[in-house]
């Protein structure tokens, strides 16, 4: 079974954390901290990061952060009290996969991580390095070249990218899209389609005449080489 590393401070939550998770079959790692959940990171290997966001030296915003810009696409749930959608959007743009608010049902925890766990692994069916055209991307981190020029790619382009070259050809619908890269309420296929739009912006020559990521009409998108 998978291992998840829970990253709590609150004693109480975090006993429950392991209990739910051990009666489903999960395998459990701990840290207290900040600093200590980007050790267990790198040491322990989990395959998905429950992650509070106050936490004691680091806040669970900046191990988000650190743990992307070091190439690390451990999926990440973020678990918090704070529920406005500021703090929210912050979180999923910082590349959390979801975010779950305080108080919460263990129930719906524990579909958000087979969710997520499921999503990582149909997107591992595509290649961390793939080329195509005069394009070369490299999913561990988070980069694309075009034409020998390097491009910044954001984690949810990435996410989006690997869906759509999973089944090449073949149309992704926007509601597909929007289920398997987010759950948070607070996001709408108009989120995918500005998505759409910086990722052709980025790879596109032309992006008002894609090439690569195509529109498929009423439906979402499909990818082309």
């Amino acid at each position: 079974m998978p291992k998840i590393l829970i990253v709590e401070d609150d004693k109480h939550i975090l006993t429950g954390l392991v209990d739910s998770l051990a009666m489903e079959g999960y395998k459990t790692v701990i840290a207290r901290d900040g600093k200590e959940a980007l050790a267990q990171a790198k040491d322990k290997a989990p395959d998905l990061i429950i992650l509070d966001i106050m936490l004691p030296k680091l806040n669970g915003y900046e191990v988000c952060k650190q743990l992307r810009s070091r190439g690390m696409n451990i999926p990440i749930i973020i678990l918090s009290a704070r529920a406005q959608e500021a703090d929210k959007v912050l979180g999923l743009e910082l590349g959390a996969d979801d975010y779950v608010t305080k108080p919460f049902s263990p129930r719906e925890l524990i579909t958000r991580v087979k969710t997520v766990l499921r999503r990582m692994e149909t997107a591992g069916k595509v290649d961390d390095k793939l080329s195509f055209g005069n394009i070369k991307i490299d999913f561990r981190k988070f980069q694309a070249s075009k034409g020998g020029k390097e491009i910044k790619l954001t984690d949810a382009e990435c996410k989006i990218l690997k869906l759509l070259l999973a089944s090449p050809g073949e149309p992704v619908s926007r509601h597909k899209i929007l289920s398997e890269i987010w759950t948070n309420e607070e996001v709408t296929t108009r989120t995918v389609d500005t998505h759409i739009w910086n990722l052709r912006e980025k790879l596109e020559d032309d992006p008002s005449d894609p090439k690569h990521i195509l529109t498929v009409h009423r439906i979402g998108y499909k990818f082309a080489e």
